[in-house]
């Protein structure tokens, strides 16, 4: 097992890792940009290391910086959380080439499964149900308006190194199909300095259900069951549940599956995520892998009694899994909580939480890394913390989540709990009646 291991990331992710190595006896060190000098996973990991200003190419995603400061402390392990550096096979491979274990997938499999297009022509070959799309990418824009009356209109055009909703455009028309690919390549080259950008069939009344699984050093596989990620906004996640309530036994097991076929064809190393989008007739087709932890891992965690990042960690040491696949034992729902206003657009908030009042009761968890008093830097991501709660039912889970919610009190910043408040007192969500456009008809009552 590993002595010490360095968590290159901030927030929420890196005190949770900081927990979880506490419990297993193993030593930590934080790093930090000069902007989270004060942050909690600062205080409590047993040491901690400057690598920059708060600009995170400065800091975060400075390798040289990060490795410099895992060889100064001796750290034998990197855990890179989510974000930032944590699909980066150059990344990994150069913890590799210092003799440093990265916490997470070898090279390969990341650079395999992070270019969408040559993912998709990954789980083809494995037999995996993919969206019915374009061979590769777009050559041009005859290619185009040829490979969308194949498929059929409407279609989604996608760019290959995409995320976080960028580089995605869905097009209705034939004559639209030229502009689109002109516009999204150059938003993509752009934002990723890749303007490959590929083509699938629009599912119209999509859910978004993924499949936690993990692989270790030995061949074996196992999942995990699905989460529910349908309630997005522009794309970014806001409420994730488990078990879906779309889920039948059946598509359970299908999925199940699939994910194994999907895992097992990249010969996958740890933690991972294979994320499908589901029609209203339960046809599922292979979207994309997730290479790291996500942001949801906890709501898995809560219904299968699993500590994750600890599997992780064990994986990464050469230890094996069970290889059982998990079903959810209860309920659990998660709702990510911003520093936005939900009511000005979701514009971000950052500042000084001048009160901090975190809900309690049996069931209910926080994954945060602010307090009262704390600062809530403008250069990185929004989300401030993460309110999961665990009850017998679906019904249980979203009173227990309204009533947290209800005494959720963060001061001095705008938030995104009042937008969950009413969400979870809308009765079409109540019922699970919702897909991923559910909230772009979804209307906010002033307060």
């Amino acid at each position: 097992m590993f002595k010490k291991i360095l968590i290159a990331n901030r927030g929420e992710i890196a005190l949770r890792v900081i927990r979880t190595c506490k419990e297993m006896g193993i030593k930590t060190v934080a790093v930090y940009s000069k902007a989270d000098a004060d942050s909690l996973p600062v205080r409590f990991a047993d040491e901690a290391v400057c690598i920059g200003p708060a600009p995170s190419s400065e800091s975060y995603l400075k390798m040289p910086n990060i490795i410099a400061a895992a060889e100064i402390t001796n750290a034998d392990a990197i855990h890179p959380g989510y974000g930032f550096l944590s699909e980066n096979a150059k990344f990994s491979a150069i913890c590799e080439e210092n003799g440093i274990k990265f916490i997470g997938a070898r090279p390969e499999q990341i650079e395999g499964m992070g270019d969408k297009a040559s993912a998709k022509a990954t789980m083809l070959k494995a037999g995996v149900p993919c969206v019915p799309g374009s061979d590769g990418l777009l050559k041009d824009g005859k290619h185009a308006v040829k490979t969308a009356n194949e498929i059929g209109l409407p279609v989604m055009m996608k760019a290959t190194a995409g995320g976080g909703g960028k580089g995605m455009r869905v097009v209705w028309k034939e004559e639209d199909v030229e502009p689109a690919l002109e516009a999204i390549k150059r938003e993509a080259k752009a934002a990723f300095g890749n303007d490959g950008v590929y083509m699938e069939k629009f599912i119209e009344e999509p859910r978004h259900i993924e499949i936690q699984i993990a692989g270790d050093q030995f061949g074996t596989f196992c999942h995990m069951s699905e989460r529910d990620c349908s309630i997005q906004r522009r794309h970014q996640k806001l409420v994730e549940e488990t078990p879906s309530p779309f889920m039948t036994k059946a598509l359970r097991k299908k999925m199940g599956e699939a994910a194994i076929q999907a895992a097992a064809a990249v010969n996958y190393e740890g933690v991972g995520t294979v994320e499908f989008l589901v029609d209203k007739h339960r046809n599922f087709y292979f979207m994309e892998m997730n290479t790291r932890i996500q942001v949801e891992h906890t709501i898995t965690e809560e219904v299968i009694t699993f500590d994750l990042i600890k599997e992780q960690i064990k994986i990464a040491a050469g230890i094996p899994i069970s290889g059982a696949n998990y079903e959810p034992k209860m309920h659990a729902i998660q709702c990510r909580i911003n520093a936005e206003d939900p009511f000005k657009d979701f514009r971000p908030s950052p500042g000084t939480i001048t009160v901090y009042h975190a809900p309690g009761g049996h069931g209910v968890r926080i994954d945060t890394h602010v307090y009262a008093g704390y600062t809530i830097p403008p250069n990185y991501d929004s989300m401030i913390s993460k309110l999961i709660v665990v009850a017998q039912t679906r019904e249980e889970a979203i009173k227990k989540m309204h009533r947290a919610l209800s005494e959720y009190i963060i001061d001095g910043v705008q938030t995104t709990i009042p937008f969950h408040v009413q969400l979870f007192e809308d009765e079409e969500f109540k019922k699970g009646n919702f897909t991923t456009k559910f909230l772009e008809g979804f209307k906010l009552k002033p307060i």
